[in-house]
């Protein structure tokens, strides 16, 4: 994706953010020329919102549901204020918080046979990956492999995205588990985490 508009989208992000905190906050006009076309397209996308190096707010559509422009303003404003795991961000918070969007490929279903084939097919820092099993369904971002340490890296990964959807954590392991995987083109405004 062309700079000018990752520099865009992390703009829109901002503004609806500044927007919501009734900061003065300019809303960019709609880029022209080349690349502006995705933003039209639609695309699954992810706002990660972080601050003092930690997770401060992240929401986001693993399909394209909406054209890439609106995924992003709308995800934004989800961050900021409606993740169930954080306070609304405050107007205080917000000169401090650092956004990050991912663009996400659509997803691939994988196919495996049994847990050792499952994670010789999964690529750390590569792969974003969907796990469902029956109406529990949970999704990592590629680079939240980073939050992982490297001894049983595979393991602690499914285990936690298991658990994430409200499985047992060795359901991937035991259970019929469908996995799907994608790959995201990460921008951010600030260096996060």
């Amino acid at each position: 994706m062309d700079p000018k508009i990752q520099k865009h989208l992390l703009t829109i992000a901002r503004s609806v953010i500044a927007g919501k905190l009734d900061l003065d906050e300019n809303e960019p006009k709609m880029p022209t020329g080349k690349g502006a076309n995705v933003l039209r397209e639609k695309r699954g996308v992810f706002v990660t919102l972080e601050m003092g190096g930690r997770l401060r707010g992240c929401i986001g559509h693993i399909e394209g549901v909406l054209p890439l422009i609106l995924g992003v303003r709308e995800n934004a404003e989800s961050a900021a204020f409606k993740d169930p795991r954080f306070d609304p961000l405050s107007a205080d918070e917000f000169d401090e918080v650092g956004i990050e969007i991912s663009v996400l490929s659509v997803p691939q279903k994988l196919e495996f046979d049994g847990p050792e084939n499952l994670k010789s097919k999964l690529r750390p820092g590569i792969d974003g990956v969907v796990l469902t099993s029956g109406f529990a369904k949970a999704t990592y971002l590629p680079q939240v492999w980073n939050e992982f340490p490297e001894d049983e890296l595979k393991e602690k990964f499914l285990s936690s995205l298991c658990m994430k959807a409200g499985l047992d954590p060795d359901e991937w392991e035991k259970g019929e588990v469908k996995v799907e995987t994608y790959q995201a083109e990460i921008f951010r405004d600030r260096g996060l985490f």
